[in-house]
Parts: C-alpha cells; sequence; structure tokens
C-alpha cells in the first residue's frame, strides 16, 4: 500500500523514511522519490535502539528538508518519531489507521495508565487522523472519545491498480501450475488468520457443493494458521476441495483472479482482530469477479452490497453458503456485479483517487 501511494505522490514532494529490507537497493530503485533507509531492519524499528535511530535520523532529514507536513503510515511505531518532528521541529503530522490497532488501543488504555498516556501524546498531537473505512473512522473517534482528545478524523478508502488487476488476463498458465482446472472455484487471497473467515467458508462448502458439485475452495497466502486450517479441511472431509495455493506473487495474482468463479471474503471480527477495508475484495472486482463478502469491519466500504456483490454474515455458515450458492446459480447475475465493480475500481476505489485525497489533506494540514 505504502509503495503505491510512494510512486504517485508528487515527484520531489515526498521523502519516505523506514528501515532496512532485504533487497531494499533493488526496491528503491522503483521509486522516483528519496527513500532513506534508517540503518536498522525495519523488524527492529519498534525496538527502544530502533526507535532512537528512526528518531534521530527523522530530525535530521527535518532539518536537512525542512518538511510542511509528515505522515506516518501506522501509528506504531512511526508515530514516536512524527511526535518528536511536532515537538522539536514543529512539524504537522497525520496518522493513517486501520482499525485493529485501534481495538488493542481500546484495550490496552482501558489496563494501563502508561499506554493511555502514550497513546494520547502521539495521537493527540497529530494534525489530522485517516481511516481506511467508515468503520474504522467510526473507531478511531471511539479512541479520541475515551482519551478526550479533538483530533479531525478523515476518511479515505483504499483502492487498487486498475491497470494491472484487469479481466482478461490468460489464465493457461497459472490453471497449469495450481491445477485450477474443472470447478467452479471459489478464492479467497488472504493472511492465514481467523479473522478473515477461511474457516467459516470451509464450513459452508459442503451446503455449497451439495447445491453446485464440483465447487471447489483455492486459498492465496501464508501464516502460522495454515496447519490449523488443514486440521479442519480434513476434519470436515473435504479433501482436495480445498487447496492452499501459498503465497503468489503480484505478477500471477491478476490471472489467479481470472482463473476463478466467485472472490468470497467473509472476513469477521475475532479476538481483537478484523478487517479494516480489504484490498483483495477490490482487487478481485477489478478483475471483473462479483464478491461475497462479510458484513463486518470495514468490508461493506469496499463491496457495494447488490451492486459489486453481497454482503452476508461471515459468522454464519449458512448464510455464507446461501450467498455463494445465490449467485453460483445465476452466471449473469455474477457478470453484472463483476462488471460493475470493475467500473467501481476504475472511477473511485484506485490508488490515483486515494493519493488525491491524501494530498489534499496534506495541504490542508501542513506548515504554510
Amino acid at each position: 500500500m505504502m509503495g503505491e501511494l510512494a510512486l504517485r505522490y508528487h515527484r520531489n514532494t515526498l521523502i519516505v523514511s523506514t528501515g532496512a529490507y532485504e533487497h531494499s537497493a533493488a526496491s528503491d530503485a522503483r521509486f522516483p522519490q528519496v527513500i532513506d533507509r534508517v540503518g536498522i531492519r525495519a523488524t527492529r524499528l519498534r525496538t527502544v535502539q530502533g526507535l532512537a535511530l528512526w528518531t534521530w535520523r527523522a530530525g535530521a532529514l527535518a532539518k536537512q528538508r525542512r518538511p510542511g507536513f509528515a505522515w506516518c503510515a501506522e501509528l506504531k511505531p512511526a508515530g514516536y518519531p512524527a511526535r518528536w518532528l511536532a515537538a522539536r521541529h514543529r512539524v504537522p503530522y497525520g496518522i493513517i489507521v486501520y482499525g485493529t490497532e485501534l481495538l488493542l488501543i481500546q484495550e490496552k488504555i482501558r489496563r494501563s495508565r502508561f499506554k493511555r498516556g502514550t497513546a494520547a501524546s502521539i495521537i493527540g498531537n497529530a494534525a489530522v487522523v485517516v481511516a481506511i473505512s467508515r468503520w474504522t473512522a467510526d473507531l478511531a473517534l471511539d479512541v479520541l472519545a475515551m482519551l478526550d482528545l479533538r483530533v479531525p478524523v478523515e476518511s479515505v478508502p483504499l483502492g487498487t491498480t486498475p491497470g494491472h488487476f484487469r479481466p482478461g488476463v490468460d489464465t493457461s498458465a497459472v490453471r497449469a501450475k495450481y491445477g485450477l482446472n474443472g470447478g467452479p472455484w471459489l478464492l479467497t487471497v488472504a493472511r492465514l488468520e481467523w479473522h478473515k473467515g477461511i474457516d467459516t467458508t470451509m464450513k459452508a462448502l459442503a451446503a455449497v457443493r451439495a447445491a453446485h458439485p464440483g465447487t471447489r475452495y483455492a486459498i492465496v497466502g501464508t501464516g502460522d494458521r495454515l496447519a490449523q486450517f488443514e486440521h479442519l479441511r480434513d476434519e470436515l472431509g473435504l479433501g482436495d476441495a480445498v487447496r492452499f495455493l501459498g503465497g503468489i506473487s503480484d505478477a500471477e495474482l491478476p490471472a489467479i483472479y481470472n482463473a476463478v468463479d466467485l472472490y468470497v471474503g467473509a472476513s469477521r471480527r475475532v479476538e481483537g482482530l478484523a478487517e479494516g477495508f480489504g484490498i483483495s475484495l477490490v482487487e478481485a472486482a477489478a478483475c471483473g469477479l462479483a464478491v461475497v463478502g462479510g458484513r463486518s469491519g470495514g468490508v461493506p466500504d469496499a463491496v457495494c452490497d447488490g451492486e459489486t456483490g453481497i454482503l452476508v454474515d461471515p459468522d454464519d455458515p449458512t448464510a455464507v453458503a446461501a450467498g455463494i450458492n445465490e449467485l453460483l446459480a445465476n452466471p449473469e447475475r455474477r457478470k453484472q456485479l463483476g462488471a460493475a465493480g470493475r467500473k467501481a475500481v476504475e472511477r473511485y476505489y484506485n490508488w490515483d483517487r486515494v493519493v488525491r485525497e491524501l494530498i489534499e489533506i496534506d495541504q490542508t494540514y501542513r506548515l504554510p
């Protein structure tokens, strides 16, 4: 997400400050902006040493470049150096929030006076908070109320790249590579976490296959829950009807979307985790796929119910199965929803629109 935004920000108006990754140099060559790497792995930016180095480097950049505004791509750890820039160099900053971190903050500030103080300092001194969906914006307002703070909250739903994710991509190579023949095929692209609703979709699959024999379910993604999901698949007796494809490159993803019949994103709230928006939902729509989404979190901002897909109760396998069966039974309806989803991405759910809105916010709150 941050890479897509950086690519579209005006040249010479953005400096990216972040940690080091493997193959960072090759990645940095793609960007027209300066990518300033703190001399520490990105995974260690949350440590005391990492925060100290990042704050020192951010201060040096502020002295050199004199920025008028700073974006925090996440609340923590980026909020710490941003708070320092505001205090020491009077650089206003905005925080982009997603949802799950706000749920975590709600729990922490109830239990810890120290956590309440650090959250209040970082959020309370921001010029603006930008939420990726209306649900996330409402959650941000709840956190502000808990902290007795007054900070503007803006909502900027996310998008994708319609030139990359598009209908009509040749699928022969991925069908052969991943065995995506026959079908119909359902697809989920997500981290292997409980709140993504993968387990609910698997539990719905027996009812789907009863109505539509031969239906199979492909899951793209990696995560620590793989063994548990595989165990559930075996426990449900689904066998080859459920296939875990692992991590797939961004180059192959458009073909994967084009190779299936229906996208399922039955995300739900589980143990403090929730879907703040769901970029894969609009990637699927960009490829002309109809979507069955969970009526939870920020998903209703990504799926226009009845227009680009349908929303169902993600906690109920019966409801998920009913939604899938409804669309599998009506190819013409799936085609209409997919076409509307593609138009919605071209018109609104794209990174160009996201960056335009962020630049407008930047210009509103930056130093004169």
